[in-house]
């Protein structure tokens, strides 16, 4: 089975981890956690940077940071991961969702203006995919109405717009480094920033509050989100070869646009010229002209040794966040949008087989 994506762990990961365990560095604490926080800072071109323990506790604790909570609205994708509408309700806040657009598939900046109330207090954009959104349209309705931009980068590593990275976006920005990520600790997170009382509050609040002058002293409720040096420690080998990730992902890209171009029914995932994708997930549309449904292609490529995955689900229409609004852009790409095979161990035959299968499914 080829799969979506597994972890590449072929640099020095297991040698930095070794060196974790054998000084009994394990913890939160070491010298890991802060060369991971350094790097990613100096590759999103940010002052400061907070490690955390997973993609989703990165946004809470940004939007804690920020001041979020009841009351508060915070406009959000509907077609995104369900972590990125969590985060916001965990503040006791109200995640509002905003439609794509159908060019790139990214949240629209058009639609977000008509969302924006008294009560709105920030947007959280997502670079879906691994494509940068369209920034500048979303800083200049955020200026306009005094609002927060956090920028979920969590399937961006490595991405740019125009010639900012991604990470280095919005008042805050904020990764994901799960194991199928373009960068992976296992489970990880990362907020980063460039104002100094921010970077200070969300390191107070990311260790359960705790006074830097008075040990075991909590004077608010905090949160416990800290990183381990292990998992530092497999970040810091990550980094090493986010270039080499990069290219791979972009050079499998170029390959399935290629293959794929000439079969009827298939809308290859886009790229803006502004924008440098890292297509952390390779993606296409399963059109209506195409003899299969997206989930019987899918059921039909498992079969012949090819996974894949679905997009994700309008956020909007499952039971955990309904909302009576119709949001026809996300609603079609949740429909029709699925997942190839992109991890970064992929090699150009197993692409070429999977464009194969694709094509003998669409006569």
């Amino acid at each position: 089975m080829i799969p979506v994506a597994e972890p590449d762990l072929r640099g020095n990961e297991l040698a930095y981890v070794s060196e974790c365990i054998e000084t009994e560095w394990v913890s939160s604490l070491g010298k890991y956690v802060a060369a991971f926080e350094q790097r990613m800072a100096e590759m999103c071109q940010r002052r400061y940077a907070i490690s955390v323990c997973n993609g989703t506790a990165a946004l809470h604790l940004a939007l804690a940071t920020l001041g979020i909570g009841p009351g508060d609205e915070v406009i959000v994708p509907s077609m995104t991961f369900v972590a990125t509408a969590n985060a916001v309700v965990y503040c006791g806040a109200e995640p509002i969702f905003c439609d794509s657009e159908p060019e790139f598939w990214q949240i629209d900046p058009a639609a977000i203006e008509a969302l924006v109330t008294p009560r709105t207090k920030a947007i959280i954009p997502v670079d879906l995919y691994g494509h940068p959104v369209d920034m500048d349209a979303i800083q200049q309705i955020a200026r306009a109405h005094d609002l927060y931009v956090i920028e979920d980068a969590a399937e961006a590593h490595g991405a740019m717009y125009k010639s900012v990275p991604c990470g280095g976006l919005g008042d805050m920005s904020c990764f994901s480094f799960y194991g199928n990520k373009v960068v992976t600790t296992g489970e990880g997170g990362m907020i980063l920033c460039d104002d100094e009382a921010w970077y200070e509050r969300a390191c107070f609040l990311r260790d359960h509050a705790m006074s830097k002058t008075e040990r075991y002293y909590h004077p608010e409720i905090g949160f416990n989100y800290r990183i381990t040096n292990v998992q530092a420690a497999l970040g810091v080998a990550q980094l090493e070869r986010i270039d080499q990730f990069c290219e791979i992902k972009i050079r499998n890209a170029h390959r399935y646009a290629e293959k794929l171009a000439s079969v009827p029914g298939i809308t290859l995932q886009p790229e803006a010229d502004w924008a440098k994708s890292v297509y952390w997930m390779y993606s296409v549309l399963v059109d209506e002209s195409f003899p299969l449904s997206r989930d019987r292609l899918a059921a039909a490529l498992k079969e012949r040794g090819v996974d894949s995955r679905p997009f994700f689900r309008a956020i909007h229409t499952m039971p955990s966040h309904p909302r009576s609004v119709y949001l026809p852009v996300a609603e079609d790409l949740a429909a029709r949008g699925m997942n190839l095979p992109s991890s970064t161990k992929l090699t150009l035959e197993q692409v070429d087989y999977v464009c194969q299968q694709i094509a003998e499914l669409s006569r």
